[in-house]
């Protein structure tokens, strides 16, 4: 009765650093993007690094739903798009009337670029061509659906134009595959896995922009930049493609416990090359980006990090 005892007891001790962990959930996207193997990597990286915490990677809607998890306490991290992420701190576009003041970052993690994608032999070869087609344009609450209404409507193209569709990532390639919809929308970190197995499977084209849609993206959204997307990243891909692109926040709660905050800021750069082995556009995570890319103040914890490696910290990023 007593080697009993003594095993439940030992049994108890065994378990209680795992019972005592605190819980940290990372919204992500879906499994076809980039947020969901960078969060899962980020949260495999908590697990053996950072002690009395377990991460897990949550698979969502992508950057609309992320703030609202982060708003409701559902989420203590999140991966969002820069507009999303301005947006919901200034109560502006999609957030209007539901303002979301207690945004923080903790870095800006790499650039997503928008890339357009339809079959070799569609004949759509421009923006004014998706008129009056089947068009993915990402999937509802997602920073994809946002970056493309945006960059169509500043080129004078509404939903009335087209049929739009709201897919995720792999449903868009299922799609495009099999002849469902004549074109569709990403934004999100190149390559992505779900156009590598789409070019894999069927000759895919990448439809450019130029000079003058994205300076007409820019003005209607600030935070769009001018991207090329190299040569050969997809099977067939011959050329480079000029897009845009937009950064992708790490975001948190004010309310975030400030050490814990500069603890997930240190690790997330101490640990990078652990990142970039699980996804190449861990490649820009640094903090020259994250001081040039951030939209929305960085939280209390990761200016002190950042301020501990000598940054220099825009006003704007402090709160």
């Amino acid at each position: 009765m007593r080697a009993l005892k003594y095993a439940a007891a030992a049994s108890l001790l065994a378990v209680a650093p795992l019972a005592s962990a605190q819980q940290l959930s990372i919204a992500t996207g879906g499994t076809g993007g980039v947020y969901y193997p960078i969060g899962g990597g980020f949260a495999e990286i908590i697990n053996d690094h950072l002690e009395g915490y377990e991460a897990t990677a949550e698979v969502t809607g992508a950057s609309v739903e992320n703030m609202g998890l982060i708003m409701r306490g559902d989420a203590d991290l999140a991966l969002v798009l820069a507009d999303t992420a301005l947006q919901a701190y200034e109560g502006s576009g999609d957030f209007e009337g539901r303002q979301i003041e207690n945004t923080r970052a903790l870095a800006s993690v790499y650039p997503n670029a928008v890339q357009l994608v339809v079959l070799a032999d569609s004949d759509i070869e421009s923006l004014e061509d998706l008129k009056g087609k089947r068009v993915s344009v990402g999937a509802p609450g997602s920073g994809t659906e946002l970056n493309a209404r945006a960059l169509l409507e500043a080129n004078g193209i509404t939903y009335d134009d087209i049929t739009p569709q709201r897919l995720n990532f792999n449903e868009t390639a299922d799609a495009i595959r099999d002849g469902d919809i004549d074109a569709g929308f990403w934004s999100v970190g190149p390559p992505t896995s779900s156009i590598l197995n789409l070019a894999a499977t069927r000759d895919i084209r990448l439809i450019g922009l130029t000079d003058e849609e994205i300076a007409n993206a820019q003005e209607e959204e600030p935070v769009f930049a001018a991207y090329e997307l190299k040569a050969g990243m997809y099977d067939g891909m011959d050329e480079p493609v000029q897009t845009i692109s937009i950064p992708n926040v790490l975001v948190v709660n004010a309310d975030m416990d400030e050490e814990l905050a500069y603890d997930l800021t240190k690790l997330l750069f101490e640990r990078i090359d652990d990142l970039i082995a699980v996804h190449p556009a861990a490649n820009d995570t640094t903090v020259e980006f994250t001081m040039e890319s951030t939209p929305v103040p960085l939280h209390p914890g990761a200016i002190r990090y950042y301020e501990e490696v000598d940054a220099e910290i825009p006003d704007k990023l402090r709160p």
